[in-house]
């Protein structure tokens, strides 16, 4: 590392530190002025599960991963595995770092600090630091080993598992429970945070002596996995995100050819049914998928439980839950988009074509979403009435949107940014996120003012809402025989 690289990676620090030095001190002034015991457990279900999603996505990523030279030259050469890899492994630690002090701070804020706050916050902070750190040892030891694979998928597993507890157990008998682990003995936080110390010590040894026995075909996998997210990410294609998942999933099956319909169908909207059906083949042997998707629809409740009420929180996790519900059955579309040729080759018009893959991802956001509002009813967040009427209505919205994020194409970063008086605004990136986004916000307009406005007729709102809904994803079929290849 040059002078010039220590410089860099200084002045970013410090950059860092200042932008996010009045934010964390507002936090750690206001942990001495409690929290609401209502809230508790939805807080610390939504930190769990973040963890979990952490510890999901180290998993998935490698999480080791080298440079595309560095994997196919140094990892196959004599050199010692682990000065190959000990820069990547420092690298990861500084992430894990950074991830444990967030997580650090999060604690306290959502179960308060009755009192000694320095010595609880120091507690906390190393508590959050075990955690993340000792996780991301536990990763690095899973990509050496199966049976440590094995521990983190239980790692994960449980932090799901206690995230739905702590969500709905916070608001009953679970609370003097937390109220009790809030409010325990100063000698006993400490403690803890010894213990915790102790072992992310021990994980970090093991994971250190671990290096030399990773697979190289591992480090291969992962390195080019990690390459491809990169590209991705500057790209903004969330399509390559997904074709990488898809990679991981096929490699290695064998697939069992089975001859095509034999009977061609009477009208042209039915022919698009079989193109369309793999996806639905495709959703029953994703289980643990479906499985997922299903768990979360518990989010917009204890999104509203963390915040008091309906408000932005919830109806925003509500709208993005169920547009990832129906984004998640649309690997059919984007291939479309991604070669209009074999489209064409279906011999379907991309009308029909486009109005079949349309189905599944309308009833999965229509599921999902019904799940979400009879939980925000349960949950007191919505008043009486049967809120989840609302989640096939928005359903057509839904599915439009996702359908046209499936064949939206990268962000173009050619396009100028906007000078403004908060931040400058690199238009391609908003535009890439907006797609998609719009039509199914513009479809859902109904169900929003039923949800944030002033009380109105709950069967107005849902025939308004079912009008809406279908004229968006009527308008959008109808522009799929205009353009074939454009979403």
């Amino acid at each position: 590392m040059t002078w010039s690289d220590r410089y860099a990676a200084l002045f970013g620090l410090a950059l860092v530190a200042a932008v996010l030095g009045n934010p964390v001190v507002a936090t750690v002034q206001g942990l001495a002025a409690g929290v609401d015991a209502g809230r508790m457990g939805a807080g610390l279900g939504l930190l769990l599960a973040a963890y979990a999603g952490y510890l999901a996505l180290a998993r998935f990523l490698g999480p080791l991963v080298l440079p595309a030279a560095d994997a196919a030259w140094l990892v196959l050469s004599p050199l010692p595995r682990r000065s190959v890899l000990g820069r990547a492994a420092s690298v990861l630690l500084a992430v894990a770092a950074a991830a444990g002090a967030v997580l650090g701070l999060a604690v306290p804020a959502v179960l308060g600090v009755p009192d000694d706050l320095a010595v609880r916050l120091t507690a906390a902070l190393v508590l959050g630091l075990g955690a993340a750190v000792g996780g991301m040892a536990t990763a690095v030891l899973a990509q050496a080993s199966q049976t440590w694979d094995s521990w983190l998928l239980t790692m994960i597993a449980g932090a799901v598992l206690l995230a739905a507890a702590a969500a709905l157990l916070g608001g009953g008998p679970g609370r003097q429970v937390l109220l009790a682990v809030a409010g325990a003995p100063v000698a006993a936080v400490v403690a803890a945070a010894g213990l915790a110390a102790a072992v992310t010590a021990g994980l970090l040894r093991r994971a250190w002596i671990a290096l030399d026995r990773i697979p190289a075909a591992k480090i291969l996998s992962a390195s080019a996995r990690g390459g491809r997210v990169l590209s991705a990410a500057v790209t903004m294609d969330t399509g390559a995100l997904t074709w990488v998942a898809e990679d991981n999933h096929w490699r290695g099956r064998v697939l069992r050819s089975r001859p095509w319909p034999g009977s061609a169908p009477r009208s042209a909207w039915a022919a698009g049914l079989a193109p369309a059906w793999p996806e639905w083949r495709r959703a029953g042997r994703r289980p643990g998928r479906l499985a997922l998707l299903l768990g979360s629809t518990a989010l917009p409740a204890v999104a509203a439980q963390a915040a008091g009420g309906m408000s932005a929180l919830p109806v925003g996790v509500l709208l993005c839950g169920a547009l990832t519900a129906a984004v998640a059955f649309t690997t059919g579309a984007r291939r479309d988009g991604d070669n209009p040729s074999l489209a064409r080759l279906l011999a379907v018009g991309p009308r029909a074509l486009m109005a079949a893959r349309a189905v599944l991802p309308a009833l999965a956001a229509a599921l999902w979403s019904s799940l979400a509002l009879a939980g925000l009813a349960a949950a007191g967040a919505l008043p009486g009435g049967p809120w989840w009427l609302l989640g096939p209505a928005t359903a057509p919205a839904m599915a439009a949107g996702a359908l046209r994020m499936a064949r939206r194409r990268p962000a173009d970063h050619s396009m100028p940014v906007i000078e403004t008086a908060g931040a400058a605004l690199p238009m391609g990136p908003i535009i890439w996120a907006l797609t998609g986004a719009d039509l199914a916000l513009l479809g859902c307009l109904p169900a929003l003012v039923a949800l944030t406005g002033p009380s109105a007729s709950l069967t107005a709102s849902v025939i308004t809402q079912v009008l809406a809904g279908a004229g968006v994803l009527t308008a959008y079929l109808l522009r799929q025989g205009r353009g074939a290849g454009e979403g």
